[in-house]
């Protein structure tokens, strides 16, 4: 069974910390024309987000209801995270995009998700401002990747 190289560098860009920040320029270093490869990497990257800011809440509350350990660990997480920006949500959002726009280790779409779970940031600004994050960030991955390939020809 072969799997398609463009299936590939989609699947790379959905994995943690791999991201479009490392499967865009795989898909370059492989010949990928810079658009396609910018578009595989980045819908690589945008595809986990929903199903993440959907299930985060979920997952920990049954761990919660499951466990005395969870339970004490989120509501400790919680009390030192969403009290502290309540009400402040567009603020949050502005500063998640920032996280995730910066294409550094640990900064990326999946990152993003979880700290927009940990502050309790709505789903409908958390979205928006993780996928733009992620434009900027897979922009920002892919221009000096095309400098630096077409010094080496």
């Amino acid at each position: 069974m072969d799997i398609p190289p463009a299936v590939i560098i989609l699947l790379l860009g959905a994995i943690p910390l791999f991201e479009a920040r490392y499967a865009i320029p795989t898909a370059l270093v492989a010949g990928y024309p810079p658009t396609e490869a910018f578009l595989l990497g980045l819908a690589g990257n945008l595809l986990p987000i929903v199903p993440l800011l959907l299930l985060l809440g979920p997952v920990s509350d049954l761990l919660i209801r499951h466990s005395a350990l969870a339970d004490r660990f989120f509501r400790w997480l919680f009390e030192r995270t969403r009290t502290k920006l309540a009400g402040q949500e567009k603020v949050g959002a502005l500063a998640l995009f920032a996280f995730v726009a910066v294409p550094l280790p640990m900064t990326g779409a999946w990152s993003g998700c979880v700290v927009a779970f940990i502050f309790g940031i709505p789903f409908r600004y958390a979205l928006p401002a993780i996928a733009l994050g992620a434009v900027v960030a897979a922009l920002v991955t892919t221009l000096p990747t095309l400098g630096i390939l077409s010094l080496f020809g």
